[in-house]
């Protein structure tokens, strides 16, 4: 998958690329306050990306990357199979609805997707160019904590939040939990994972994060807790390495205080 890429604005409106006019939506609040449950269930929608052979020869798979980069937490974005119009693609396709977009082929055209379904209006540019500078900053991040460079890292996505995109934060705020725990800075770290968890209530992630935290700070007890409903909201974790691993880590701490 190519990297990706920060473009220039598109000149042309983006409701010329609807097939069908989108209904207004309320924007997102990303601002740390839990929505109640009237509020998701008004806010839930889905975005499809087409990842079938014409679709992906347009660059299809990398749309799914951003807009999965960029997502608020009570939009999900998935792959799908053919929406036909294949010689317009990549193609799009907004739930409920559904809401059929031509040509989202490009970092811009797809943060412009995503705002358009946040805010329900195509005077998105200044929201779509800061969501796209923030993903770029935690991409940097991501590289900066796979060679050690912490501080460097904690540096980025400090900046990438600052920028307060629509989407994503929950994201950056997980990444920098895992770097304050990397420095040593473990209040910090639990701090930074349950904002995210205040932000996206069912993120998986966010949870780990938390559990590790706690596993940091020795409270074994509230580590199992975040660690259980990680895996209550995506039971494919039993299957992972690193999480196994967890609970091997988490099964010697309890043993330890048991004989202590």
């Amino acid at each position: 998958m190519n990297a990706i890429h920060l473009s220039s604005i598109f000149q042309q409106p983006f409701s010329s690329f609807l097939l069908f006019s989108l209904p207004k939506s309320k924007p997102f609040n990303n601002s740390g306050i839990k929505a109640s449950s009237s509020e998701k269930e008004g806010r839930n929608k889905e975005i499809r990306v087409c990842t079938e052979r014409a679709c992906r020869k347009q660059g299809s798979l990398d749309t799914l990357q951003v807009l999965s980069g960029i997502v608020p937490p009570f939009v999900s974005v998935n792959s799908c199979g053919c929406l036909g119009r294949c010689g317009a693609g990549p193609n799009v396709v907004v739930l409920p609805g559904p809401v059929f977009i031509k040509h989202c082929g490009t970092p811009t055209r797809a943060a412009e997707v995503m705002a358009f379904v946040c805010f329900g209006r195509d005077d998105v540019e200044e929201e779509s160019r800061r969501s796209l500078e923030a993903l770029a900053l935690r991409k940097r991040a991501e590289d900066e904590m796979g060679n050690g460079n912490f501080c460097e890292a904690h540096r980025l996505l400090s900046q990438a939040i600052d920028l307060k995109p629509f989407g994503g934060v929950h994201i950056m705020l997980k990444d920098r939990s895992a770097v304050e725990l990397a420095m040593g800075n473990l209040a910090e770290a639990l701090d930074d994972a349950k904002e995210a968890l205040t932000i996206a209530p069912n993120y998986p992630e966010g949870f780990i994060s938390q559990g590790d935290a706690f596993m940091a700070l020795d409270q074994v007890d509230a580590a199992e807790k975040s660690y259980s409903m990680a895996l209550e909201l995506d039971p494919s974790f039993r299957r992972s390495k690193s999480f196994k691993a967890r609970i091997v880590k988490l099964k010697e701490k309890v043993a330890t205080a048991n004989l202590a």
